[in-house]
């Protein structure tokens, strides 16, 4: 999966507003089974709020789920085509006191749009999954989607996507290119994961199959058990200057899609989570406040954001305002949670103004001579760290090291994730055109960010709001 943060003022996120309610399916109206269903509930506004599956084993909300009753503020039922289940909604200000009180960090209702490209690899046949395909794989992203509380949409795939999609480029990697038939969609992130039952999967796995059911063959009065086939989830998130890398190997795609993106959503959460405890004052300016009414909606914008505990007006001369602001959490988490917004925009410098936030990536061709696929060894190479998740740390300058195997330098993602295995040469003949042949030994594009200038800058953000 490889992820872009696309920086344009243009974007927005959504306003998820569902993030203190939960559906659960149940048989009856009994009640038993309505307070089973409360506490199931009451988990899965924890995963949504909490951003990552470890919160329900702490000791505050294990002990809340036990008393899920005192926390609803309403439930009834609903029928939906001969399916019954229970909606909960949670009080929202009960639920936070118990994140506070385990010292938890909270995601705000503000949060990006993400736009999945998702390739399925079947024998020789790849395809890109449409939105409106009929499989399970778009209704399970899209139950994966409300259940975590991150908006995902998939691509359309229709005549305009067509004519603008190489499914090659996708299949390697190519950023220029997955960047430009993405832009219709207006997404905050874009992600591209792949996953294959034959070329990317390593011969010894199939072996490993092969001998499997050999070993159930029978004869005419035996039933025939089906055969299964291994198969292969990678992803690649880009961010900040860091290449996050992992790939998953099992049975079922389903459950290979869920823990990618499962992965993928903490990853996200851990840029917009705002800590329960941490309290900041923050000063920031901002610029073309015109009006009273201007005055007045942008005061109430601060307001209302997650990140903000109290807004205090500190200074107005002109067109300007200076605003004094009670931060709940970090600033890096605050500013990170603005760029989701298209009304508040932050301004650069004047001597920041020959580096662009939104310039573009130079990408290089690496060999994959170790385990992540990537050749280390390489001068083009030194501005990138690379990180695989779910391994250790052990070695600081292991990235100039060719022969060391890559590792987790930032501990994002638990330690529960699904085994990782090494990037493999597609030895694979598969009926391709010449553009997808130069994919088949993996040497995937690697992203490294131009370095900026030297310069200094302004203590005080600045920012600017646009007029609505």
């Amino acid at each position: 999966m490889l992820v872009f943060s696309l920086l344009s003022a243009s974007l927005a996120a959504l306003e998820v507003n569902d993030l203190y309610q939960a559906n659960v399916v149940v048989d009856s109206q009994d009640r038993e089974q309505r307070q089973q269903a409360i506490k199931k509930a009451l988990q899965g506004v924890f995963l949504k709020v909490g951003g990552k599956k470890s919160v329900l084993t702490h000791d505050v909300l294990k002990k809340a789920q036990k008393k899920a009753s005192r926390y609803v503020s309403q439930y009834h039922y609903q029928r939906k085509d001969e399916e019954l289940s229970l909606v909960v909604s949670f009080n929202e200000d009960k639920v936070n006191q118990l994140f506070k009180d385990a010292n938890l960090p909270l995601w705000g209702s503000l949060r990006p749009q993400v736009l999945l490209w998702l390739i399925d690899e079947q024998g020789t046949s790849r395809s890109i999954v449409a939105s409106d395909e009929d499989t399970i794989i778009p209704s399970s992203i899209n139950d994966f989607s409300i259940q975590r509380g991150l908006p995902i949409v998939m691509p359309l795939m229709d005549l305009t996507d067509n004519e603008q999609v190489v499914l090659s480029d996708f299949w390697g990697y190519f950023p220029e290119q997955i960047l430009q038939a993405s832009q219709r969609y207006f997404a905050d992130t874009i992600v591209v994961m792949r996953v294959s039952d034959s070329s990317l999967v390593i011969d010894s796995d199939k072996n490993e199959t092969a001998i499997a059911a050999s070993d159930v063959a029978c004869g005419l009065l035996c039933e025939q058990q089906e055969l299964v086939i291994p198969k292969v989830l990678d992803w690649r998130v880009f961010t900040q200057g860091i290449l996050y890398t992992q790939q998953y190997k099992g049975v079922d795609k389903a459950s290979l899609i869920e823990q990618g993106l499962s992965d993928i959503t903490e990853l996200i959460y851990q840029s917009y989570a705002l800590s329960t405890t941490a309290e900041n004052d923050f000063v920031i300016e901002v610029k073309n406040v015109t009006s009273l009414k201007n005055d007045m909606h942008l005061f109430n914008f601060l307001q209302d954001l997650s990140a903000v505990k109290t807004v205090t007006l500190i200074s107005a001369q002109g067109n300007e305002r200076q605003f004094k602001l009670d931060l709940i959490g970090s600033k890096a988490s605050f500013l990170a949670s603005l760029k989701l917004n298209n009304k508040l925009t932050q301004q650069l410098d004047s001597q920041l103004d020959s580096f662009s936030h939104a310039q573009g990536f130079k990408t290089q061709q690496f060999k994959s001579q170790d385990s992540a696929g990537i050749d280390l060894n390489n001068e083009t190479n030194d501005q990138v760290q690379v990180t695989v998740l779910g391994t250790v740390d052990t070695n600081k300058d292991e990235l100039k090291n060719p022969q060391t195997n890559v590792k987790n330098k930032e501990g994002l993602l638990d330690n529960n994730i699904p085994e990782t295995i090494p990037m493999v040469e597609d030895s694979s003949n598969l009926s391709a055109d010449s553009a997808d042949e130069l994919t088949k030994n993996d040497q995937l594009p690697i992203l490294t960010e131009t370095k900026p200038p030297l310069t200094i800058a302004p203590k005080i953000p600045v920012f600017y709001w646009e007029q609505g």
